[in-house]
Formats: structure tokens, sequence, C-alpha cells
């Protein structure tokens, strides 16, 4: 069955993780809803924290026992007749059996000594093979690739980044950008906020110098592979909870591509509907069960 839970804080971010810390789970576990948000007033006067309700699943309570009615029907019944003593009757003698004497234990035959076991092998780990290192071929002067490469190389510097962008042709009117370097996890930022951004700002800025429309995606560490798969994760689990529970459960706020990406995820699965609802930025899927 589904349970709320109502958590203040500072900001949003550290009322949801007040109410994790109260219910001991994971952001995947639970849907999160903005009730309101913190406000500083003005010199202390008036200001009020960020307030959170946190939708969870919570196991159904056991069925209780009936109470016994033992004790009452049992003071209600009258008490039983002392029981009547037969007569009783004399026993006849059995006749003693002759107690046969025991018979010396035969000595045991000596076993044979077992041979020794051969000490074990030691097991030998096989050292995995590092995978070599992603080679990347420079952009061409001029080309879509060096202007992607340029823009983001300058945009990093601003953001006092090392990293470097590589940027190849992975379809007609798509491109793709890896960045390497150190501390990327600086640069994905909390569930690819950071990558998003980047991405967008590239998108944006490339796109008016260049003939037509294109899409460029901004990777770092695989990371949108790893979320892809996470995502799908989170989405099977959730309309299982829905199937056993028959009820309908809405997920926190999501990007058009991760809505799209929980949608096309659950299409073929029996007795499950999804929609989105709200407006951006807190657009979210609804997964509903189909009676």
């Amino acid at each position: 069955m589904e349970k709320t839970l109502v958590a203040t804080g500072k900001t949003i971010e550290l009322a949801i993780e007040s109410a994790l810390t109260q219910l001991g789970l994971d952001r995947d576990s639970v849907s999160v809803q903005v009730l309101a948000q913190a406000k500083s007033g003005f010199l202390g006067f008036g200001a009020q924290p960020a307030k959170v309700q946190v939708t969870y699943e919570a196991p159904d309570p056991a069925p209780q026992a009936p109470k016994s009615a033992l004790s009452s029907a049992s003071r209600s019944k009258p008490k039983a007749a002392a029981p009547v003593q037969k007569p009783q009757v004399p026993q006849q003698e059995v006749p003693k059996q002759e107690v046969k004497k025991p018979e010396a234990p035969k000595p045991a035959k000596p076993e044979a000594p077992k041979p020794p076991k051969a000490p074990k092998e030691p097991k030998v780990e096989t050292p995995k093979t590092p995978q070599p290192p992603r080679e990347f071929v420079p952009a061409a002067p001029g080309s879509v690739e060096e202007k992607i490469e340029v823009f983001l190389k300058g945009l990093l510097e601003h953001m006092g980044s090392q990293a470097v962008p590589h940027a190849w042709k992975d379809g007609e009117d798509s491109y793709r950008v890896e960045l390497t370097g150190e501390d990327l996890g600086y640069l994905i930022g909390r569930r690819g906020d950071t990558l998003d951004a980047l991405q967008h700002l590239c998108n944006y800025s490339v796109n008016r110098s260049v003939d037509g429309h294109i899409r460029i995606s901004v990777d770092a560490e695989d990371y949108r592979q790893k979320r892809e798969e996470s995502l799908r994760r989170y989405a099977r689990k959730k309309a299982q909870q829905v199937l056993k529970a028959r009820r309908r459960t809405t997920l926190e706020p999501m990007n058009a591509y991760e809505r799209h990406l929980v949608h096309a995820t659950l299409q073929d699965m029996d007795r499950i509907t999804t929609h989105s609802v709200g407006t951006e930025p807190n657009r979210r899927v609804v997964i509903e069960y189909v009676r």
C-alpha cells in the first residue's frame, strides 16, 4: 500500500534527504511532490522552510487472528462430575522370561589406512585485461566537429574545468561528444543536470552557425547509457508495484527524453498504461493499472 511522509528543510534537497533518512529508503524508491518552496524572508522575518511530500510503498499489515472465546465459554460450562471408579480386576501373573546372557563383542577388524588427500591447488585468478583507451580522430579544420569542440572547450574553461571534448558524426544530422579528463562527476551533475545544460547550450550555439538543424549529444563516462539502464529498471519496478496494488503511481519529474524512455519501456506490458501530466520542468509520467 502507498504511504506519504511530509518533511521540511532549508532547501528542497535537504527536505528530501530528511525524508529519505527517516524512511531508510533510496531516492529511486520514492516519488516526491514539492508542497512549498523555501522563503528567506526579510531580515530573518517571515522565513519559511521548503516542504515536500514523499510517497512510498509500504507492506500491507498482517491480518490479526480472532480472539479465542475459549475462556468465556469454559466459564459457562458446568463442572464435569467426578469419574466413577471401576472395580479393579486382579491381574494374572506373567511368567518371567529367561534372561539371555549377552554375547561377548567380536573384535573389530582394523580398517586399512586411507591414503592422504592430495593438497588442493590454489586458484589462480586471471587478471582482467584493461580496456585500451578510446582513440579519437582530430576534427577537420572548418568542420562541424571542430565548431562543437571549440565552443565546448571555451565553455569548460570558463567553468574552471580541464576536460577535453571530442566530437564525431554519429548519423546523418546527429553528432556525439565525449568529455575526457578528471573530475567529470562535477560536469555530470545531479542526475545529469549539468551535462544536460552543456548539451542544450552547445545545440543552441552551434545550430546558429550551420546550415539546417543538427542534434548534438554530450556525454561523459558513458553516463547516458548507465542512466538509461537505471531508468528502465526503475520503470519496470514501479510498474510491478502498480500491478500488485492495482493503483496508479506518479513518477518524479523528468525531461522529455527520459519520459519517452519510460513510455517505450512499458508500452508492451500487460494491464499497464502510461501518460504524462503537469508542465515543464515538473512534468511527470503516470503509470496506471488497466482493469
